[in-house]
């Protein structure tokens, strides 16, 4: 078995984060994980610093893999996994559409999947009209966030139930950013070495047990529920979405006239 948390946001990649790779590897380890997934937002900065800090080669036995949490316009956070060595330039820029993002992470060979489904209303894919309108967008993914430690219990139970209904496997994530590290897993039957291997084993469900312990519903948590606190990150995300677009547009007709999208 391989055990895994699947969502953690690094300190160099994630500016509300504060843990290191390298302090994720000693809590992990110490708590009988095999590897971790880095999630940064939009961003794959944070792998890039630990590949470049030579200090991989120290990590021993521990698979640290990359992936991102992406910040679709219209869906929520998404969790990407896209195969060894690629890393494309679009991912790093938000703002696109569900669709869109669906349509480039299978073209290049990647998974993705909801995070948190259930959980903050600013950034979680139920709660947008988008997938209320046309839920048949589910179907295209590849997997659910089943359990995610900062959300709560009846959120998590509900994006199990997303994931029975449709069929598709659960993932455990942490969520991670300065504390909660380890407090959710997804425990794997194969060995699992590359973001390759990762991607064989969630789609031919090798999945064997996933879960943790959720933190509680804290202060923190209520208020990014308020009114005011989940329109404004919705119309902060818009308009880094609207500031990003001349670039976003770019990147994607980059990727049309590579013949490969």
């Amino acid at each position: 078995m391989m055990k895994f948390d699947m969502h953690c946001h690094t300190k160099g990649g994630s500016i509300d984060s504060s843990v290191s790779v390298e302090r994720y590897i000693e809590l992990l380890s110490a708590q009988g994980f095999d590897g971790m997934l880095i999630t940064d937002h939009d961003s794959y900065k944070g792998y890039r610093k630990w590949l470049k800090s030579g200090k991989e080669s120290k990590g021993g036995d521990f698979r640290v893999l990359a992936g991102i949490e992406y910040d679709t316009k219209d869906a929520g956070h998404f969790l990407v996994i896209m195969p060894d060595h690629l890393h494309l330039k679009i991912l790093q820029v938000r703002g696109m559409p569900v669709d869109l993002l669906i349509h480039i992470v299978h073209t290049f060979g990647g998974i993705l999947g909801p995070a948190h489904p259930f959980g903050n209303r600013s950034s979680s894919a139920m709660f947008f009209k988008k997938l209320k309108q046309h839920p048949e967008i589910l179907h295209k993914v590849d997997f659910i966030e089943g359990f995610n430690t900062c959300e709560k219990k009846e959120s998590n139970y509900a994006a199990s139930e997303l994931a029975e209904k449709l069929k598709k496997p659960c993932l455990g994530g942490s969520d991670a950013h300065e504390a909660y590290v380890g407090m959710a897993y997804t425990l794997f039957d194969c060995d699992i070495t590359s973001n390759n291997d990762l991607i064989k084993a969630i789609r031919e469900g090798r999945i064997a047990q996933w879960g943790g312990r959720v933190r509680g519903y804290t202060r923190k948590a209520k208020m990014k529920d308020s009114f005011y606190s989940v329109w404004g990150f919705k119309a902060y995300n818009r308009g880094l979405g609207v500031l990003f677009a001349p670039y976003r547009k770019y990147r994607i007709k980059k990727l049309k006239t590579s013949g490969v999208f």
